[in-house]
Parts: structure tokens; sequence; C-alpha cells
């Protein structure tokens, strides 16, 4: 069981791990070895207590985007690395990760108001550049 935080956790059996020829640089390496990790989780396999489930499940589908596909299959491909194992680790760290991000809820912003000094500074701010600006000006001849 992989522990993504004290209450949810996935069972390392329901994660599908294939491997499949890296693309890019790497030479001779790059055509004969099949190094990149190709992982596939269920999305709907998390044991999740009900009260949280349809919040986390909305937050994890925002977080995932195009990872997570309609039927809530989540795919990661992880190529960073030249090993299987390497690659491997690191995908199931990113899937562990995308779960642990959608797992806790923001702290929603509150709208607040600009002080009377914040205004005050930032309409002397304005005062001072417009000064500036009104000196670049071409001089008549009556100067």
């Amino acid at each position: 069981m992989l522990r993504i935080t004290s209450s949810i956790a996935i069972d390392e059996d329901d994660i599908e791990i294939s491997f499949i020829r890296a693309s890019g640089p790497g030479g001779q390496n790059v055509n004969k070895l099949a190094t990149a990790a190709h992982l596939r989780f269920d999305s709907a396999r998390i044991a999740l207590p009900e009260h949280l489930a349809e919040a986390f499940m909305a937050r994890l589908r925002l977080l995932a985007g195009q990872r997570m596909t309609k039927d809530g299959v989540i795919v990661i491909r992880a190529d960073r690395f030249r090993t299987q194992e390497r690659n491997r680790e690191d995908a199931i760290e990113r899937l562990v990760e995308l779960l642990r991000d959608a797992a806790f809820r923001p702290v929603p912003r509150r709208a607040t108001r600009p002080t009377l000094g914040s205004k005050m500074r930032r309409l002397e701010g304005k005062k001072r550049r417009s000064d500036i600006k009104a000196g670049r000006g071409r001089r008549s001849f009556d100067d």
C-alpha cells in the first residue's frame, strides 16, 4: 500500500506499469531498449472516506488535466532517465505527488479592500511620474 495522506491509500497492485521505447536523443540505447515507463492508474480504485470522495475527485480531475482519460484512468509517461527502474520510480513519485496535491483543499482567498494609506501612496507615485513625463515635453519659445 502506498500511503498518500493519513486517510488516503492506494494499493500498488492497482498501478499498471509497462515499458516502451523512449524517444529523443540517446544513440543506439534508445533504439534497443524499452526504458520509458508508461503508468496507468484507475482513480476509481482509490480508498477514500465517503465525505472526501467527491471534492477529491473534482480536484484530481482538474489537476490531472489531459493525463486523465474520460474513464478516470490517469496515464503518466516517464522517460527522464536511462533505466527502467529509475523511470518506474519517477512515474510512481509523480502519481503520488498528483494525488497529494488533489488531497489538500486550497484555502479560499478572502477579498480585502486597499487601505487609505496604500491608496494615497499609489496616487502620489502616479503624480510624481506624471510630473517627470510632463517635464520631457518640447519647450516653447516663450520659456
